[in-house]
């Protein structure tokens, strides 16, 4: 089915979930009931009952450019009353381990921009701040230094883009994210290359790539991959008790 904005006939949706990756989403969708799906924009974007509510989502990849398409794709076509901006993220804080999800309160944007507010609840913390950035942040130090040039918690790629979005259309935000890599912990080298926004064809071939020059990253990275699944187990069990108490 083809479709660019919903039909009058389809009713609006209690909330719309922005995934940047099929790892992110895949839990999520294996819940969902009554399924189905719409192209539009060059995305697909999907459609179902979760905790019997009508829930719009869609993977609209890494980085803020795609996360502000499929947002907008997602408010367009299916007018949520709340927009979901739900995946990974790095953690910022010491105190924050992975594997927890938590609910920011704010989020702000690495490369300027005034701070936005996120619904709070469960996992949300006083001041809990999320800063998105234009690349993952792939190493201890790093986090370091951007928890102390932004006073945020937590990191990603996504949130920002997907709250202003919401903001332009007068719809509230909330954003749930598990910790994927704690403030201690230094990613593989290569996970920029292969996460940075790309087509599929060109990640398949970054991380070829990356595993021909050092054939350890394949380990690395199949270690991150099954911790993914497991995150987004816990991603989508957060999203599923979020929706139960629209």
């Amino acid at each position: 089915m083809t479709h660019e904005t919903l039909p009058p006939s389809r009713p609006p949706c209690a909330a719309a979930v922005v995934f940047a990756m099929a790892v992110e989403a895949d839990a999520f969708a294996a819940l969902a009931r009554e399924a189905v799906d719409f192209e539009a924009g060059g995305l697909t974007i999907h459609e179902g009952l979760c905790a019997d509510r009508r829930v719009a989502w869609c993977v609209g990849g890494a980085g803020a450019a795609a996360a502000t398409r499929a947002a907008r794709l997602l408010i367009d076509g299916h007018r949520p009353g709340i927009v979901v901006t739900a995946g990974f993220a790095g953690g910022l804080d010491a105190t924050l381990t992975r594997g927890a999800v938590v609910r920011p309160t704010r989020t702000i944007s690495g490369t300027g921009g005034p701070p936005l507010e996120l619904v709070a609840g469960r996992g949300s913390g006083p001041g809990l701040s999320i800063v998105s950035v234009d690349r993952v942040v792939t190493t201890a130090a790093a986090k370091r230094d951007l928890a102390a040039a932004t006073g945020a918690a937590v990191v990603d790629m996504e949130t920002h883009a997907v709250a202003t979005a919401a903001r332009d259309a007068g719809l509230p935000c909330v954003g749930i994210r598990v910790i994927s890599d704690d403030a201690a912990q230094d990613l593989p080298r290569e996970i920029a290359a292969v996460v940075q926004p790309q087509s599929g064809m060109r990640r398949l071939g970054a991380a070829l790539g990356a595993i021909g020059r050092r054939p350890r990253a394949a380990i690395d990275m199949w270690t991150l991959w099954e911790h993914a699944v497991v995150d987004g187990r816990t991603l989508a069990a957060a999203i599923e008790e979020f929706v139960r108490g629209l």
